[in-house]
C-alpha cells in the first residue's frame, strides 16, 4: 500500500514537513507495512522553498540581506535539484513575520532584500526563477526589489527615491541604464493566488494594506503612490500593469515583476505541484492525505488541499484531508475532490490550547484514520 502525505503547513504551529512527519508517525502505528511518501506542499507562501527543495533533492542557500525595515537579515533561498532553478519566497526577505507588530508600517517597508536574493542567484548562474508571492510586509510595488537590481527611481529633482511605498508618490522618472542586464535572459514564474489589480478599491493598498499596519489614511496615500508607480512604468516601458489581474499581489510586487522582468503569474499550487513533479509521485498511490490549518470553502480558491486533491483525482485516487478547524461549509469540498475531511482537535479547546498540541493531535488523527482504513480493507469494503 502506498500513501502520499501532502499537506500544507499549519500556520503558527507546524511547517508542512512537520505536519507530514506527524501524520506519518500515526500511520506507521496503524499501517506498519504501508509505503509512506512524504511530499509536503506549499502554494507560494511561506514554506514554498523548503517544500520544493526537499521534493527535488535540491539545496538551501543562506544569504544576509536587507529586511523590510532596512536591517540585516539572514535568510534562505533554494536551488532545485535540476541545478538550474532558483526558488525565492517573498516571505523570506520581505515577510510580515519578520517585522514586529509595533513596527509594521507599509509606508516604509521595502522588498529590497528580495532583489538581493535574485542577484545572489544570478551570480550563481541561475536564470530560471520560481517566485512565491505571499506573506509580505510591503506595499512598495516591488520597487525595492528592482532598486536592488540597479533600477534608479528618480524624483523631480533627479534624486533617487528612498525605499518604501510612500516614496513612490514622488516618482517622476526611471533610469534603466544600470538595471541588471542578466534579467533579460531570465524566466520568472510567479506563484500568485490573487487577482487584485495594483490600485483602487480592490487593489494592493485597500485590500492588503491594513493587515500590514496601514491606517485608513495611509491606505489612501499608498494607493496614490502605487497609481504613480503604475503610470511611470507605463511611460517608461509601454506596459500597462496597473489593471492586470495579480498586479496587486504582495503589495504590488506583481506589478513590479511584470513591468521590468520576463515574468508570468501563475496559480501558486499548480506551479508548485508541477515543479515537484507531483503527478509522478501520486499516480500509483492507494491513498492521498492532505491538509491545512483550517478547511472551509475558501480552500476551494487555489489552496493546497484542493490542488492536491484535483491532481489525485486525475488517477482516481481517494483523498482525505485533515485540519485543525473544520467549518460547516467544508462539506462542499467533497464535490471538488476531497472525499473526506476530519478535524484533528480531539475535544473543545481554544486556539492557544490547540496550537502546542498540533503534532500530537495530527499523529492521533492519522492513527485513527489508518486503523479505519485497515479495518475496511480486512472487510473488503
Amino acid at each position: 500500500m502506498k500513501i502520499v502525505i501532502a499537506p500544507d503547513s499549519f500556520k503558527e504551529s507546524l511547517s508542512a514537513l512537520g505536519v507530514a512527519e506527524a501524520l506519518a508517525a500515526g500511520l506507521r502505528l496503524a499501517l506498519p507495512n504501508a509505503e509512506l511518501i512524504l511530499a509536503p506542499v506549499a502554494d507560494g507562501g511561506e514554506g514554498t522553498t523548503e517544500a520544493l527543495v526537499r521534493a527535488t533533492q535540491g539545496q538551501l542557500v543562506t544569504e544576509t540581506v536587507t529586511d523590510p525595515l532596512g536591517h540585516r537579515l539572514t535568510t534562505q533561498w533554494g536551488i532545485l535539484g535540476n541545478g538550474k532553478t532558483a526558488v525565492i519566497e517573498t516571505a523570506a526577505a520581505a515577510g510580515l513575520h519578520v517585522v514586529p507588530v509595533a513596527l509594521r508600517n507599509p509606508l516604509l517597508t521595502t522588498t529590497y532584500g528580495m532583489g538581493q536574493l535574485i542577484k545572489a542567484a544570478l551570480d550563481k548562474g541561475l536564470r530560471h526563477f520560481i517566485i512565491g508571492l505571499g506573506g509580505s510586509a510591503t506595499n512598495d510595488g516591488g520597487a525595492g526589489l528592482l532598486q536592488a537590481l540597479g533600477l534608479q527611481l528618480l524624483d523631480e529633482q533627479g534624486h533617487e527615491l528612498a525605499r518604501g511605498g510612500a516614496a513612490l508618490a514622488q516618482l517622476q522618472t526611471i533610469n534603466t541604464q544600470y538595471f541588471d542586464s542578466r534579467i533579460a535572459q531570465c524566466q520568472f514564474e510567479v506563484a500568485c493566488d490573487v487577482t487584485n489589480p495594483l490600485t483602487g478599491t480592490t487593489g494592493a493598498s485597500a485590500i492588503f494594506g491594513p493587515q500590514k499596519g496601514a491606517t485608513a489614511e495611509q491606505v489612501q496615500l499608498l494607493d496614490q503612490a502605487l497609481a504613480q508607480w503604475g503610470a511611470v512604468i507605463k511611460h517608461v516601458t509601454g506596459k500597462t500593469v496597473s489593471t492586470l489581474a495579480g498586479a496587486g499581489a504582495a503589495g504590488g510586487l506583481g506589478a513590479g515583476l511584470l513591468g521590468f522582468c520576463p515574468a508570468t503569474l501563475k496559480p501558486g499550487i499548480d506551479l508548485i505541484l508541477d515543479a515537484m513533479q507531483f503527478d509522478a509521485l501520486v499516480k500509483d498511490a492507494d491513498l492521498v492525505i492532505t491538509g491545512e490549518g483550517r478547511l472551509d470553502y475558501q480552500t476551494a480558491y487555489g489552496k493546497t488541499p484542493l490542488g492536491v486533491a484535483q491532481r489525485a483525482k486525475r488517477y482516481g485516487i481517494p483523498v482525505i484531508a485533515v485540519a485543525g478547524a473544520l467549518s460547516t461549509d467544508a462539506i462542499e469540498l467533497n464535490k471538488l475532490g476531497i472525499d473526506a475531511a476530519f478535524s484533528i482537535t480531539p475535544r473543545p479547546m481554544s486556539l492557544s490550547e490547540a496550537l502546542p498540541e498540533t503534532a500530537h493531535n495530527l499523529t492521533q488523527a492519522a492513527y485513527a484514520m489508518g486503523s479505519v482504513w485497515a479495518a475496511a480493507n480486512r472487510l473488503g469494503v
